[in-house]
């Protein structure tokens, strides 16, 4: 689970940072952290759009619209972008979500100008060819077989698939090879123009860096448009419980993913879910990893974790397993949801709990891309940034009280499902059994 001020500095550093916030005339949010004592910056834009805005006919346009835009600009060709991005000698790079785009860069302090004119020539002028398009179809057809050869990948996506069913959050970010051979260049225009519009956009920058070398250029780059901003959103997917299977004889061992409902983002309980999480199955001190790796030797690893988005989330828990040993190793992940849901956590493991995630959260502050990025996820889901004395003060406000009534919720026996991939015939699992071991 993302933590909001998972990505800002802690009290132990230096303080003379500052976070700024300016709004542009064009609807641009603009949001720089100075941190004179790094020499590096991380610097992107976050679109407020993913997979989830997509129509079900229309899937995989925002992740095709992350990659064509890499292939060139009105200027610039695809050659041209690559030696950019090589004598920067940093990252650049994007990513796709299910609610939000991003396309950042991570530099030295002396190249932040090149950095900054490459991404917003990126995001602001693509060139749309036949030829590009085709192109990178074939490449994102391949990335989607690729899914298809990574079976921890795979058996995720279709537990979302078939949890969130016939929902936006529920469909592949990246399509499926159906979709992806139907959308025509119309469609990729249409979606640019639906989608990246200024007020839409979240730029943050975070290092060696200063709203006054930034904003000139943003204000210049992002002309103020005569046609408002379209609003994209979606409902809240209700959880469809579910047992499926897919085989695939080529594989050695059987991956599941074992799941139930979960909290929103914006939840005020955020925090004791993420401390949940960690009793649960966060690390290797965790219950599901001491049971069933280091006590019972089953597999090579088990964990657990807490998705959250805008509407809805959901608690799950992955491993792989010999075949023969799958329905030992469901028996003891449901004895151990069952037992924390009941009982809750021990002192002591609250205590190890908040150690670990202030830990995870304070190390984290160490990268610019980190505090970039947290910085921008803050904005979207929270319209605010957290302090990290605030983080710190939440998650030690969290009570052994919290955890069980945490355990109450994301261990349901109502929406609890089961997915599994590998050389399997059907296990004889039902919804009802799995309801059932949980009660």
């Amino acid at each position: 689970m993302k933590l909001a001020g998972a990505a800002l500095p802690s009290a132990r550093m230096p303080q003379e940072f500052s976070i700024r916030r300016e709004i542009l005339p064009s609807g641009l949010t603009v949001l720089v952290e100075t941190l004179p004592w790094v020499r590096s910056v991380a610097l992107g834009y976050y679109l407020r759009s993913g997979s989830a805005v997509e129509t079900p006919e229309h899937a995989g346009s925002s992740h095709f619209l992350e990659h064509l835009v890499f292939k060139g600009t009105e200027t610039r060709t695809t050659a041209d972008i690559a030696g950019v991005i090589d004598v920067l000698g940093g990252d650049v790079d994007a990513f796709t979500g299910k609610e939000y785009t991003s396309f950042y860069a991570h530099v030295l302090d002396e190249q932040v100008d090149v950095a900054l004119d490459l991404l917003t020539d990126i995001v602001q002028n693509p060139r749309f060819t036949p030829n590009d398009l085709e192109m990178e179809r074939s490449v994102i057809l391949e990335e989607i077989r690729m899914v298809e050869d990574t079976p921890d990948d795979l058996v995720h996506e279709i537990f979302v698939e078939s949890f969130w069913q016939d929902h936006p959050l529920g469909r592949p970010i990246l399509g499926t090879e159906q979709t992806v051979r139907a959308l025509s260049e119309a469609r990729i225009r249409e979606h640019y123009d639906e989608t990246f519009h200024p007020a839409n956009v979240i730029f943050c920058a975070s290092g060696n860096v200063t709203m006054e070398q930034i904003l000139p250029f943003l204000e210049k780059a992002f002309p103020p448009r005569g046609k408002p901003a379209r609003l994209l959103d979606w409902t809240r997917p209700e959880p469809r419980q579910h047992v499926v299977l897919r085989e695939k004889k080529e594989l050695e061992q059987v991956h599941f993913c074992l799941g139930s409902r979960g909290l929103e983002q914006q939840s005020e309980r955020r925090y004791a879910a993420a401390l949940f999480n960690t009793v649960l199955g966060g690390g290797m001190s965790s219950r599901l990893f001491q049971k069933i790796r280091e006590t019972e030797g089953l597999v090579y690893n088990i964990l657990s974790f807490h998705n959250s988005h805008l509407h809805g989330g959901y608690e799950a828990v992955y491993a792989a397993c010999n075949p023969k040993n799958l329905s030992r190793v469901l028996d003891l992940t449901l004895a151990e949801l069952r037992r924390i849901r009941t009982d809750g956590a021990t002192a002591e493991e609250l205590v190890a709990a908040k150690r670990h995630l202030k830990g995870s959260i304070l190390l984290s502050l160490e990268s610019t891309v980190s505090r970039m990025s947290g910085i921008a996820r803050q904005e979207y889901y929270f319209g605010r940034q957290f302090s990290p004395d605030e983080i710190i003060a939440r998650i030690e406000e969290v009570t052994l009280d919290d955890i069980r009534e945490i355990g109450a919720v994301v261990v349901d026996p109502g929406s609890v499902s089961l997915t599994l991939i590998g050389n399997l015939q059907d296990p004889g699992i039902t919804p009802g059994a799995l309801s059932q071991a949980l009660s």
